[in-house]
C-alpha cells in the first residue's frame, strides 16, 4: 500500500483500490473512507509502519456507501475500540438493511466505466454505524472537524471540513483526474451533485482530500469555484 504524508498529521491510503485518509490526533487516530473489502489488514499495516498501532485507531467517518468507500469498514471495526460515522441517510445502506440505489449514468461512456469498475469490486459487507451524523455537526478531531451534508453522488453523501487546519475531504463529490478538478462520477443526481459541489466552493481550504485522485492544493476554493463555473456555462 502506499502511504504519502500531506500534513504533519495527515496521510494518504492507497489501497488496491480507492482512497482512504488517516489523520492523527494525540493519543488517537481518526480514518476517513475505507478503500476496498479486503483492505483492513493492509490499512493495518500501514498505521504499524507510521509508527501507530491499530488500537489508536478510535473512529471510521464513511463519506458514502459505495463500496470502495465502506468495503473495509466492518473489517476495522472488529479491531475494538472503532466508533464507525456515517450520515443518517446512508446508515441504512451501510448497515445492510437496504439496498444502495444504483446512480443515474450521465453517459453511455459512465455506464461503461461504472460496469467496469463494478465487475473488479467486492461487495462491502455490512457495517454496523455506530453514530450517525447529521449536517453541522461537529466531529472530535482536527481541531473540530465540521460535517457538511453533500447529497447528489449519493443521497446521503457528506464532506467533511477542518477549519483549523484548512482541510476538508470532498468524497466522490468532487474527483481529481489528469491533472483536471471534476465533477464526480456514478451521480445519483447529478444536479443536485453540482450544488453540493458549489457549497464545496464556498469553504476556506488549502487541501482538498477527493475520493479520487491527488489531493487539490493552494486556494482550493478558487479552484472549485473555477469548475463550478464551467457547469453552469455547459447547461446554459
Amino acid at each position: 500500500m502506499e502511504i504519502t504524508r500531506l500534513r504533519p498529521d495527515l496521510f494518504m491510503l492507497e489501497p488496491e483500490f480507492g482512497q482512504a485518509y488517516l489523520w492523527r490526533d494525540a493519543g488517537s487516530l481518526t480514518l476517513v473512507d475505507t478503500g476496498r473489502a479486503g483492505s483492513g489488514e493492509d490499512i493495518a499495516r500501514a498505521i504499524g509502519e507510521l509508527g501507530f498501532a491499530r488500537g489508536d485507531l478510535t473512529r471510521v467517518v464513511l463519506t458514502h456507501f459505495h463500496e470502495d468507500h465502506t468495503g473495509s469498514a466492518a473489517e476495522i471495526r472488529v479491531w475494538g475500540g472503532v466508533t464507525v460515522m456515517a450520515h443518517r441517510v446512508e446508515a441504512p445502506v451501510i448497515r445492510g438493511d437496504v439496498p444502495g440505489p444504483p446512480p443515474v449514468y450521465a453517459s453511455d461512456w459512465e455506464r461503461g466505466l461504472h460496469a467496469q469498475v463494478a465487475a473488479d469490486l467486492p461487495p462491502a459487507p455490512p457495517c454496523p454505524v455506530d453514530h450517525e451524523l447529521e449536517d453541522g455537526e461537529v466531529i472530535d478531531f482536527g481541531g473540530g472537524a465540521h460535517v457538511i451534508f453533500t447529497p447528489g453522488h449519493t443521497h446521503g453523501s457528506i464532506a467533511i471540513h477542518l477549519p483549523e487546519a484548512g482541510v476538508l475531504f470532498t468524497g466522490d463529490t468532487v474527483a481529481h483526474h489528469e491533472g483536471q478538478v471534476i465533477l464526480g462520477v456514478f451521480n445519483h443526481d447529478r444536479a443536485e451533485t453540482i450544488r453540493s459541489f458549489q457549497t464545496l466552493a464556498t469553504l476556506r481550504t488549502t487541501l482538498a482530500c477527493v475520493g479520487h485522485g491527488p489531493p487539490i492544493t493552494g486556494d482550493v476554493a478558487k479552484t472549485l469555484t473555477a469548475t463550478a463555473a464551467s457547469f453552469t456555462s455547459a447547461s446554459s
